[in-house]
């Protein structure tokens, strides 16, 4: 189910607005969403995950609207957040801190629990769910933050720079795995990495100064390249094609 703004505007502060009267859906699937520093991503994902609310406008996933007081526990429910900073919680295991973050999303303790089993086999830290949380490597904890996202079943998870700052192994790792959830999950994620698109993504959409600069396939945005750029280069040179005259 796609994750719908509508006429959405938000600012920090009094003056430009960082997103103004945005209306845009987010297809199903896997989706990459690129743009560079100040252009809104994160801004957009912390609204669409309802941490924030719009000034004005709408943020919806089908008929659920995430600022309507009856629907936000089940939208809450529906769209799962990892932030880029994933924090351990002192003294819980692995399977604890899991299980936690489904009872804050309102699930019973035993089936917060029972579901954390299932959402670590997932990300594939079964073997460390008796480990303290604060013992896992920075890759473990991006994984874990997946699992806390998946534990309520949510259709749609959206990511904020989830490998910044991994070693190449453990952003392989990630990349893995949100390629083996894709078929069950939607996801965005916003990063500033542009290699591997067409292994991952389905989808691209390339936000500057709180606009939709671009939206389409993987391919249509690799043909924002020039065609005598190497094909190692032209996820990087489509996008400064799309953005330079932007910055």
């Amino acid at each position: 189910m796609p994750l719908h703004f509508r006429q959405c505007s938000y600012s920090y502060r009094a003056g430009v607005p960082v997103l103004d009267s945005l209306s845009f859906g987010f297809p199903a699937g896997c989706t990459v969403l690129l743009g560079p520093n100040g252009a809104g991503k994160s801004t957009l994902l912390s609204l669409g995950a309802s941490i924030r609310t719009p000034a004005s406008g709408a943020v919806a996933l089908g008929p659920l609207d995430s600022a309507r007081r009856k629907d936000r526990a089940t939208y809450r429910k529906r769209v799962g957040w990892l932030p880029q900073n994933i924090k351990p919680v002192p003294g819980l295991t692995v399977r604890e801190q899991a299980a936690y973050a489904g009872w804050l999303k309102g699930l019973s303790r035993r089936d917060a629990w029972d579901r954390s089993g299932d959402a670590l086999e997932r990300v594939r830290l079964s073997q460390l769910a008796g480990r303290r949380s604060h013992e896992l490597s920075g890759g473990q904890l991006r994984r874990l933050g997946i699992a806390q996202a998946l534990i309520h079943d949510a259709e749609v998870v959206l990511l904020d720079e989830p490998t910044a700052g991994l070693d190449p192994t453990q952003r392989k790792v990630f990349r893995d795995l949100i390629g083996e959830l894709a078929n069950r999950v939607s996801f965005i994620v916003s990063t500033h990495q542009t290699e591997d698109l067409a292994d991952i993504y389905a989808t691209v959409v390339v936000l500057d100064r709180g606009r939709v600069v671009f939206h389409g396939s993987v391919g249509e945005f690799l043909d924002r390249a020039p065609h005598d750029v190497p094909a190692e280069r032209r996820a990087e040179r489509a996008y400064h094609e799309l953005v330079r005259g932007e910055v």
